[in-house]
């Protein structure tokens, strides 16, 4: 069985709609950024802090290590796998989604977060750091409508509602 790959933009939802999924499928779940914490005990954000083709190096290798020992499941992809294309290229063969949600609505979940914004969207004023992302989500967002098999449009749905749709777009791609 292969996998289903939810992909898109950060903070598209790929997370919480792909544990809903898992649920409503009875599948495993993994979410990549928990696995690459787990593997090398530092947190994405860490690493990308340490330089990004480490961060990089680490995603291929966390991504390898699940692909290599694991039968299928969901998987939810880091926001900015589509800027690595060794992990792209371990995809191939897998089922893709990407989630799309405006760059506005992505934005408002990150700044709305209450944490610290990630190094790569850090600007001179919060009003840098938005046309950063804006930038940044548009371009990714782009690259996610060529790379993914299907699409979704996740804008204003719960992730049950988006658990229900990937249900029936995916079912009979995945041989589920």
């Amino acid at each position: 069985m292969a996998f289903i790959v939810l992909l898109g933009p950060k903070h598209s939802g790929k997370t919480s709609a792909g544990a809903a999924l898992a649920r409503r499928l009875t599948l495993q779940f993994y979410d990549l950024d928990m696995l690459i914490e787990e593997r090398t005990g530092k947190s994405p954000r860490t690493l990308y802090r340490a330089g990004p083709e480490i961060f990089r190096r680490e995603e291929v290798g966390a991504l390898t290590a699940l692909l290599d020992k694991t039968g299928g499941g969901i998987l939810a992809g880091g926001g900015g796998i589509i800027d690595n294309p060794p992990a792209l290229s371990r995809l191939q063969d897998h089922v893709t989604v990407a989630l799309e949600v405006s760059a506005e609505t992505a934005w408002a979940r990150i700044a709305g977060g209450g944490k610290e914004l990630p190094p790569f969207l850090r600007g001179e004023s919060m009003e840098a750091s938005k046309e950063k992302h804006r930038i940044l989500h548009e371009e990714r967002s782009g690259a996610y409508r060529i790379f993914a098999r299907y699409r979704i449009c996740a804008e204003g749905k719960s992730s049950e509602e988006l658990a229900a749709e990937l249900c029936r777009l995916v079912q009979g791609a995945a041989g589920l």
